[in-house]
């Protein structure tokens, strides 16, 4: 049931990322490999290449995935990694399969299940034999597991160590291995504990360092293990985690100087790791704090990581602030009855000490066996003056006694919306949708010019942080360009300045753009970037038509352009307005520079209108398949209402040509007669 996985988890949303680099210190992630599924995709892989869909949709239900270690033989990656299964509750550690460097992945199953948790999965090789050593802290032991069948058949080959370490490996070095790990179960103890043992075999006996423990220190220190240690140019690197903000907010990377029996000593290197400054909408964008490297026989490193999208916590902290929220305003309502008279007893009067009505003969005798009873009478009968005093004190019928009114219903409302986000409106991330297990990225392409400079700015800081965005190109037609700098965004920007202000140069052929997904947006168009996402999932499973967010329909014999209105009322569509859709750069692009569609280009630069309508002529002519889909926005916002330079103000001049170019597309291309597509055919009602 794979439904059940992906549930929110209050240990996070953890996923897995593969990266390559020259060196372990240049690792970039396998989106600027510019990497493809396959021949025949029309998109490049994007991390992350594992997620808790991934494990879910194989069979085995997963809150999310973490700690990844590689084990490559020949050109195979073989990946193991912790799973936290959405019954137990509990880690298990999955393995999945890769043979075309990591841009795909072969989820073959669960290697290790036990009663207790499992993560860290740390796998080596030692005399031809391959061993798998996981954290079970929770069984209190550290266990060894040799491989029977691999990669899912293990058995126990011994234990250890009779101690709950934390995120373990072994290492070789200077003739002796060497164990490393944590222990957090001793009163006091943090992440910032580290701890030495050294032995002539792997499989030990194992001697403790003469300076246990190594670290105890504070969190943030990077003591605490995070993933496998490497050698480059013959040195020996730790990686550790920084603990300090969140749980596993982020590695760090120690070189080891000195590693013998009576002494230790290792200093941090920098690690030019480049955070993400999409926020929550990245899938690395809070934390991440696990890393293995390797080398290939190529020379060239692979790395995993895995990250996260919410800090530690992030479910019961907005839980906890939401209840917190709706406390305040159960206070404020009370307050406010108060105030307004609609609350005179805040607590019953027989609790009172001058209430002289009929009291039972159990309270009377409680009250004359307690002393206590008369104090908090006491204090209960001056509680229930406060309505009267808080009235006289703050007179509702002033303007002063109505400006508190106000303030407290703002606050209450305030209050309100902020306890329903907190409690309902998830982590704040929009996140993307994957396709047969795979993300991938798209470059968003706008056209504008220097009389809506305010909007393009906007536009920017809005879709730069969209999760699957890749780059923003910007179009300019008209006026001195701005510079990138002053644009705020979270994606390169490139400005193409054209010499020729056309609407046809917004499907110019540009070599530069590096994927086939691009997204034509007027900068006045705003909306969530989870509809963005999931058009752009819609355009994956369909990267031959134009997918977007605007319908229309054109009746065949009336050639007269309309609105949504109309394709609403003619219960379908045929045409997708280019001004907010996905399409394939380099065939939409090729087709609309072609020698046939030139006399529609000269209608565009006539008009300074259509290119949309002449697109999806061109789309229609070249297909008789279905050429358009459309997905519903939740909500989308047109900012040029809100300024002059717009060639649609006018609706009814913008109609009437659009009307002309239908008719003058029609004579070239063909008719739509007979294409129409109705709504709320998806099974996904994402086009209700």
């Amino acid at each position: 049931m794979p439904w059940l996985g992906c549930q929110e988890d209050n240990e996070g949303s953890w996923a897995i990322g593969v990266f390559f680099g020259q060196s372990p210190f240049s690792l970039k992630p396998i989106e600027t490999t510019e990497m493809w599924r396959n021949e025949s995709a029309a998109w490049p892989v994007a991390n992350p290449v594992i997620t808790c869909a991934s494990a879910s949709d194989s069979g085995f239900p997963s809150n999310f995935v973490a700690d990844p270690f590689l084990y490559v033989q020949g050109d195979v990656f073989y990946l193991f990694y912790e799973t936290k299964n959405s019954f137990t509750m509990q880690g298990d550690i999955g393995v999945a399969k890769s043979i075309d460097k990591g841009a795909t992945w072969q989820q073959l199953g669960i290697a290790l299940d036990e009663e207790w948790h499992l993560s860290y999965p740390y796998v080596f090789n030692y005399l031809g034999q391959v061993y798998l050593m996981p954290e079970s802290s929770q069984k209190g032991e550290l266990h060894l597991y040799r491989v029977t069948n691999f990669p899912l058949k293990w058995e126990l080959d011994r234990v250890i160590m009779k101690k709950p370490l934390i995120d373990s490996f072994i290492i070789d070095h200077n003739g002796e291995y060497w164990l490393f790990g944590s222990e957090h179960s001793s009163f006091g103890t943090t992440n910032g504990r580290l701890e030495i043992w050294y032995s002539s075999s792997p499989l030990g006996p194992w001697k403790p360092h003469k300076k246990n423990p190594i670290y105890n220190t504070y969190r943030s220190f990077g003591a605490r293990n995070g993933g496998r240690p490497f050698r480059y140019n013959g040195n020996l690197y730790r990686i550790g985690q920084d603990c300090g903000e969140t749980y596993g907010r982020r590695v760090r990377i120690f070189k080891v100087e000195v590693l013998s029996r009576v002494d230790y000593k290792e200093v941090e290197v920098p690690f030019p790791f480049e955070e993400s400054s999409k926020g929550r909408n990245a899938w690395n964008g809070a934390r991440y704090h696990h890393l293995d490297v390797q080398q290939l026989k190529s020379g060239e490193w692979v790395g995993v990581m895995d990250g996260d999208r919410v800090p530690s916590g992030d479910s019961v902290h907005r839980f906890l602030l939401g209840c917190a929220s709706v406390a305040a305003v159960s206070g404020l309502i009370l307050f406010l009855g108060v105030l307004l008279g609609a609350v005179n007893c805040i607590i019953p009067l027989n609790w009172c000490a001058d209430y002289s009505g009929k009291r039972s003969d159990t309270l009377i005798a409680w009250e004359r066996a307690n002393v206590f009873s008369s104090k908090l009478r006491r204090v209960f009968s001056r509680l229930n003056r406060v309505p009267s005093f808080l009235r006289s004190w703050i007179k509702p019928n002033t303007f002063a006694g109505r400006s508190v009114l106000t303030l407290i219903f703002a606050l209450g409302v305030a209050l309100s919306c902020t306890g329903v986000t907190f409690i309902y409106g998830g982590s704040g991330a929009e996140e993307p949708y994957s396709w047969k297990g795979q993300f991938s990225q798209f470059t968003l392409l706008t056209m504008t010019y220097d009389a809506r400079l305010w909007n393009l700015k906007m536009f920017v800081n809005h879709y730069s942080r969209c999760a699957s965005v890749k780059e923003i190109l910007v179009v300019w037609n008209k006026g001195i360009p701005p510079k990138v700098s002053d644009l705020n965004s979270a994606v390169p920007v490139r400005i193409r300045v054209e010499d020729l202000n056309s609407l046809n140069n917004r499907f110019k052929v540009d070599p530069l753009i590096k994927t086939r997904a691009v997204l034509e947006l007027d900068d006045d168009i705003m909306m969530p970037c989870d509809d963005v996402e999931r058009g752009f999932m819609l355009w994956r499973q369909h990267p031959d038509r134009i997918v977007g967010f605007y319908p229309r329909y054109v009746d065949g014999s009336r050639l007269e352009y309309s609105g949504e209105k109309y394709a609403r009322k003619n219960k379908g569509y045929n045409m997708i307005l280019t001004g907010a859709a996905f399409m394939d750069s380099q065939v939409a692009f090729e087709r609309y520079w072609s020698e046939q569609a030139k006399p529609g280009r000269e209608v565009v630069d006539k008009y300074f209108n259509c290119e949309d309508v002449l697109m999806n002529f061109l789309y229609a002519n070249a297909s008789s398949s279905k050429t358009v889909e459309y997905v519903r926005p939740a909500w989308a916002i047109d900012t040029s209402k809100l300024s002059s330079a717009a060639i649609s103000r006018d609706t009814n001049v913008h109609y009437k040509i659009r009307s002309e170019c239908l008719r003058k597309f029609s004579d070239m291309y063909g008719s739509m007669r007979g294409r129409r597509w109705e709504f709320d055919s998806r099974k996904d009602r994402w086009d209700v």
